[in-house]
């Protein structure tokens, strides 16, 4: 009776989590990220497939999803809301789209099956994973828990809503396994020949040795290079299959970051500098502390570790006295004050350390795990001989901490790392380069221990001040973006405002979508993405009313500067893109002319040519890396490489990022072998990845789908 009335009780929870959980499945991975609709009966929100969509229809089943958050006591942010209509924007381009292949394929889902979804045994994922399914003891699923919840479910004494809502997500499953149904019809039709992986085997295996001259683009200043709208109509009309016309926008626009400004860090200077006379004789120093604080801190009051503490009080925690009110200290954005409540010694000890890790997981060949160690004790001599730590950190890391010269912080001895690694670490007793590698699970380490371990805790009850903008300087930045904006009458105007005023800096975005929720760095952006999707705009309009920004505080003046339609591309939707392949172009043609009137060894061509040409020598390039180093992805500079026979060189290959003369020193062919099953499988599995996203997209496109949600929302 226990379990039947916990399950009475979270039953509506239960079945809201479960519906909420299930949001985008039924397209897999098709992610992308109520107004005057209501006043038109006719009002259409997209067509798919043929099927008008009403905004009624669409607002209707929204608000279906919405009331499964209220059931819960919870109501869904502009963020959530805008995925809810996401789900339900997919939900209907599977049930008026895919069907139709569905039943033409003749793929279904029985009463069998769903029972088997449900209580049966292959229960789906998101009834596993609910908590109310959990047996309390093992906190294992509990398939009983579900049998006597639908039980529940069916009894005369259930509320109706829950009973609705559980009816709806059950409606839900048979979709999503029509979906998978159809996912492995397609991946298990893909098929690899033998050419297919023998072609894979030697892209990866065979290699080459080059010396490549290399001369960037980057080398001609973009000032130096006029492009005209006639080059880039000719390149796009040359190269329209590369580009899709659709219903995009462009944008350039000024932003007026609202900062604090002198007299506001002044002002809260004062400020926290009383409050630090109050914390000082405050009864309860941690209670006052944490309500005078700006942001709740983590330990606020209690012992923490040193690593726990600001790194600037770390360095000087010996200096202060039980009792004592230290600061202001700024700390970015904050000011912060604390009182010391002295220190402790704790059971469990600390440290900081940095490590350099050579990855060979205790799955590796003893072949692998022996160049790792190799490496590894290469590199641990030249530490013993005097090398920085951090920089060959960053050159020989493997994990996350390479980028940060190994450093790993400060962490307890209590399980936080693995055990040989914990042991080595809190082992050693002082600071300084553990003298041998370390092996754990992940492979060999180099360890130098920054801050030897201790027991000692430190209690700080601590208030942190954002240092925020004041109204009045809102107001005057608000008052400087009006004038601004006030003056504008076209996109000629806003370039000439913004080249007057040296403060100001412009950005452009190209291609934005209707969807759309963000713009570059602007978050949250969708009033700024209606604004520019409004039948009534045009190019060079300007936005006369300013775009206000929470995500960062700032103001936002933008003017229109391109408009594309479905069918036809445009030169103003892909203006950035042809211009840089324009101009790219155009430096190529100047490189390579110069290139051709010279002659020598690489070297001696690279000297004739001037500063701008590098000589790199690579060794063990392979057709499936694609890339070159210090210079980046440059397939065809790789294939002429391949294509050289030892000595030959090439004449000037046009890249993706420069232009590069290519001589091959030595050609290593892939040996030959029997079986290239290992290579088929890489491959297929390779083109299952995608086959899903690309078969939707297809059936998407046959289907003609047009979103005009953004008329609305």
């Amino acid at each position: 009776m226990a379990v039947i009335g916990k399950i009475r009780e979270k039953a509506g929870w239960a079945v809201g989590l479960i519906a909420i959980g299930l949001a985008f499945f039924i397209v897999g991975s098709d992610l992308l990220g109520p107004n005057s609709m209501f006043l038109n009966n006719e009002a259409e929100v997209g067509r798919i497939a043929g099927t008008k969509i009403s905004a009624k229809d669409f607002e209707a089943e929204v608000e279906k999803i919405k009331a499964n958050y209220a059931m819960q006591g919870m109501n869904p942010t502009e963020e959530q809301t805008q995925q809810i209509r996401e789900q339900v924007w997919q939900e209907m381009i599977f049930r008026n789209a895919y069907r139709n292949d569905f039943e033409r394929l003749g793929l279904n889902v029985t009463e069998d099956e769903l029972t088997d979804m449900v209580q049966g045994d292959h229960i789906h994922p998101s009834i596993q994973q609910t908590p109310i399914f959990q047996n309390q003891m093992t906190k294992q699923f509990d398939k009983g828990l579900v049998v006597q919840y639908l039980k529940y479910i069916g009894s005369d004494t259930v509320q109706p809503q829950q009973a609705a809502m559980w009816n709806n997500f059950e409606a839900q499953l048979p979709q999503m396994r029509l979906r998978e149904k159809y996912d492995n019809l397609l991946k298990n039709s893909l098929y690899v020949t033998q050419a297919e992986a023998q072609r894979e085997y030697e892209a990866q295996t065979a290699k080459v040795d080059a010396k490549y001259l290399y001369v960037p683009y980057y080398s001609i200043p973009d000032t130096t290079v006029k492009i005209t709208d006639e080059q880039l109509t000719s390149y796009l009309s040359a190269h329209r299959n590369l580009y899709k016309g659709e219903e995009t926008r462009s944008l350039e626009y000024v932003t007026f970051p609202v900062l604090p400004s002198k007299q506001d860090s002044a002002n809260l200077y004062t400020e926290i500098k009383d409050l630090s006379k109050q914390l000082a004789v405050a009864e309860d120093d941690s209670l006052f502390a944490a309500g005078n604080s700006d942001a709740e801190i983590p330990g606020n009051g209690s012992y923490q570790v040193i690593g726990q503490l600001p790194e600037q009080i770390q360095n000087n925690i010996s200096t202060y006295i039980a009792g004592g009110v230290y600061g202001p200290f700024q700390e970015g954005s904050e000011y912060m004050i604390f009182k010391y409540g002295g220190s402790k010694e704790d059971t469990v000890a600390s440290a900081r350390a940095s490590h350099i890790l050579f990855r060979a997981d205790k799955a590796a060949p003893d072949s692998v795990k022996a160049e790792a160690r190799r490496k590894a004790q290469d590199v641990l001599v030249q530490l013993r001989n005097g090398a920085s730590f951090e920089q060959l950190a960053q050159q020989f890391g493997t994990d996350g901490t390479a980028a940060k010269g190994g450093d790993l912080g400060w962490f307890s001895q209590n399980g936080q790392m693995v055990k040989p690694f914990e042991n080595a670490v809190f082992g050693f007793n002082s600071s300084g380069l553990i003298p041998n590698l370390v092996e754990t699970d992940f492979g060999y380490h180099i360890i130098k221990v920054t801050q030897p371990k201790t027991n000692r805790k430190y209690r700080l009850s601590m208030i942190r001040k954002v240092i925020g903008a004041s109204e009045t300087t809102r107001n005057e930045v608000y008052r400087r973006a009006s004038v601004f904006a006030a003056q504008l009458n076209g996109a000629e105007a806003f370039k000439a405002a913004v080249k007057k005023d040296p403060t100001l800096t412009s950005y452009t975005a190209d291609r934005i979508a209707p969807q759309a929720n963000s713009i570059n760095t602007l978050q949250k952006a969708r009033e700024i993405v209606q604004w520019t999707f409004n039948d009534e705009r045009k190019v060079g309009d300007v936005s006369k009313q300013l775009f206000d920004m929470s995500e960062p505080d700032q103001y936002v003046v933008a003017v229109l500067t391109g408009q594309s339609s479905k069918g036809v591309p445009s030169v103003d939707a892909y203006r950035a893109e042809l211009t840089n392949k324009v101009r790219n172009q155009t430096k190529a043609d100047l490189i390579a002319k110069k290139l051709a009137g010279l002659s020598g060894t690489l070297d001696a061509v690279a000297q004739k040519y001037g500063p701008q040409a590098q000589v790199v020598a690579a060794t063990d390039l392979t057709l499936a890396a694609n890339s070159i180093p210090n210079v980046g992805l440059e397939p065809a500079a790789m294939g002429k490489a391949f294509g050289l026979k030892p000595g030959q060189r090439s004449k000037p290959v046009v890249g993706e990022n420069g232009v590069l003369l290519v001589e091959a020193t030595k050609q290593t062919p892939a040996p030959q072998i029997a079986d290239y099953t290992q290579y088929k499988n890489q491959l297929k599995q390779s083109k299952s990845f995608s086959v899903g996203y690309l078969a939707g997209e297809a059936i998407k496109e046959k289907a003609k789908v047009e979103d005009t949600r953004y008329k609305f929302y």
